[in-house]
């Protein structure tokens, strides 16, 4: 399929301001930074948490852990919808057992990654409690989860895409609705 359209419905300054405003409803809701400890889903998830850490540090002048989790092998389709599954990194560089672990992903929409994150952060210990932060919850769930912390949300239709782009990855920081263009569009 090809894009039809592309709307973009946040920026660089929306992003900030929104990874801002999650900091601080994190730490009001845990009362502080202790025993928080943040992990970001590979990709763009890992971006998103080591922003909204730094974002915690400064404002509570504490060094929040980060960690990264590669979801693909605790993924239910990974033998069906991935014939080569792209394997990434995963570091945990701190003991879960206790501990109040905040999933970070960038777009939450049928659930079936967190729910394999749940799995997969599971196989490190026995957290105290999991929380999830997501910058986009764009609807349309599967399985019945939903984020603690939403940047925003975003109803999409059947045909329509969200693309978060961060610097780290993609050279710009936006996020964009894509509407797609249906066999026989082109």
């Amino acid at each position: 399929m090809t894009i039809d359209s592309e709307k973009k419905i946040m920026d660089t300054a929306d992003i900030s301001r929104t990874l801002k405003r999650v900091a601080y409803e994190i730490i009001d809701k845990n009362q502080g930074s202790d025993n928080l400890a943040i992990v970001g889903l590979q990709t763009r998830g890992v971006h998103l948490a080591k922003r909204i850490a730094s974002n915690i540090d400064s404002i509570e002048k504490v060094t929040i852990p980060v960690g990264i989790l590669d979801v693909t092998m605790y993924r239910d389709d990974f033998r069906i919808a991935l014939k080569q599954p792209r394997v990434q990194v995963t570091s945990i560089p701190f003991e879960v057992e206790g501990m109040t672990v905040l999933l970070v992903d960038d777009v939450l929409y049928t659930g079936r990654t967190i729910r394999s994150a749940l799995d997969a952060i599971m196989s490190f210990g026995r957290p105290g409690r999991v929380w999830l932060a997501v910058l986009i919850d764009r609807g349309h769930r599967e399985l019945p989860l939903m984020a603690d912390f939403t940047g925003k949300k975003i109803k999409t239709a059947p045909g329509e895409e969200i693309r978060v782009r961060m610097v780290e990855e993609d050279g710009k920081d936006e996020v964009t609705l894509v509407k797609l263009a249906q066999r026989g569009d082109d």
